[in-house]
Parts: structure tokens; sequence; C-alpha cells
């Protein structure tokens, strides 16, 4: 009888168990670290990868590829302007508790074809729920019109991009993408997830990051206007003076020639 007892609670063990994904992401990367400089306009990031199966190729459906690069996340206040007395003012603001500094999503299809809507919003996968997963969704009075201030200004500066039919997926196995980030990029951590898809539901999901951090004289000046702001204004003032004197002294030589 015990040994009965010991045997189910076993095979409940192995039931309670993950089972192991039959397709899961063996994944590259051109670079996993970012350098901004003076001269820094952007970045390139290579995707790349292949799938790994413990089972011949599903026939049923096709296999399908959608890539998310995140950036830091960060509070937004968002305020709303109307004409009162002939005068623009601000009358209404919403904060959005937490939204990615740059967000990008790249898919081997068209986006609500290959993916469905609960395992959009499962996941937060596409820009709006990468928003509204994290607290938007909880706000009250039109907080949406605001949300979506924030996703049309950052796709204007380039911050926020929805790439679809952009990574190629040859013989269900190999794929690869490309992902543009901008010049404006802030320092941090940025998490790339890779969800392979069949039929509009994940069936695996990667998760790496690429780190983005200044370097050279831009994460002196960075470290020394945070840790000695003081000492940083200073030298910006004797800089500035500095280079108002050099130009004077410039114009009033070329004068005398």
């Amino acid at each position: 009888m015990l040994s009965r007892i010991i045997t189910l609670f076993m095979l409940s063990l192995v039931a309670m168990l993950p089972a192991q994904a039959a397709e899961e992401v063996v994944l590259g990367l051109s670079q996993d670290e970012v350098a901004i400089t003076a001269t820094f306009d952007g970045s390139r990031i290579e995707v790349f990868g292949a799938v790994k199966r413990e089972e011949p190729i599903p026939q049923e459906t096709q296999l399908e590829v959608v890539v998310t690069v995140s950036g830091p996340s960060e509070p937004v206040t968002v305020r709303k302007k109307d004409k009162r007395l002939g005068i623009w003012v601000n009358t209404e603001s919403v904060l959005v508790d937490s939204a990615p500094s740059f967000y990008a999503v790249a898919t081997s299809g068209p986006f609500k074809a290959v993916l469905q809507d609960q395992e959009d919003l499962r996941y937060g996968i596409s820009i709006e729920r990468a928003i509204f997963s994290i607290g938007a969704s909880i706000l009250s009075g039109g907080a949406e019109d605001f949300t979506d201030a924030v996703i049309r200004i950052r796709e204007n500066n380039g911050l926020y991009k929805m790439v679809e039919n952009s990574v190629d997926v040859e013989q269900q196995t190999l794929f690869h993408t490309s992902i543009n980030m901008p010049a404006n990029l802030i320092e941090g951590v940025y998490a790339t997830r890779i969800f392979l898809t069949r039929g509009g539901e994940v069936i695996s999901v990667y998760e790496t990051a690429i780190d983005v951090r200044k370097v050279g004289l831009e994460r002196w000046l960075f470290n020394l206007s945070r840790q000695q702001p003081m000492i940083y204004g200073l030298m910006s003032l004797a800089i500035a003076i500095f280079s108002g004197w050099a130009a004077s002294t410039a114009f009033r030589i070329l004068r005398e020639r």
C-alpha cells in the first residue's frame, strides 16, 4: 500500500513538470552591446536563429516568428492642451506608470495573422499592449487617448515601430531580421524576445538582452553631471565663456585683415 502511494505521488510530480517544447529557438545577435559615442547616429542589430526540434516539422500550420526589442521603461506624463480665451493651456494630464523608451516589433507576416489577440494580451507583444499591460489600462477617463498620444509621438521620433513581414523564415527552420535602433537611445538593458507561433498561438519564447551604454568622453561627462553637478555646471560655464571669447577674437582678427 505504501509503495503504491509513493508511486502515485511520483507520477503526480512528473505530471506537474513543464513539458519540453517540441520547437525551440537557438538564437544569435550580430552584437549584444551598443556603444553610444559623440558620433553615434543609430545602430542596426541583426537577429538570426534556428529552430531546434525533437520531432518532424508539423505540416498542419505554418511556423511564424515575432521579434520584439524593448528599451528601459519609464513613467510618462501626457498633457492635453485646449484653447481657453485665445491661449493654449494644459487642461488635463495622465501619468502612464511605465512605458518602454524604445519598442520595436518585427514579424514574419501580418501581425494579426501570426498572433492571436489573446496571445498578444498574455505576452504584451504589440506596441499598445506593451504599455497597457504595465499600467495604462487601469487609468480612467479617456486614458486610451493619452496612451495613443505617447505612441504617436514616439513613432514620429522613430522610438516605436511595428515592421510586419520583415522576418525571413526559411524552410520553417532558419529565421533572420534586422532591427534599426535610432540615435536618441537612452542607456540601459534592451530586452529582446523571440516568439515562435503556429496558428496564431505561441509555442516557444526565447529571451535575451542588448546592453546600451555611453562610452569614452560621453560616459565621463554623464557620470560627472550625475555625481558632481556643481563641478559639471562650472565646467560648462567655463567652456561657454572660452568659446565666446575665442569666437570674438577670431572675428576681430578677420576684420583687421
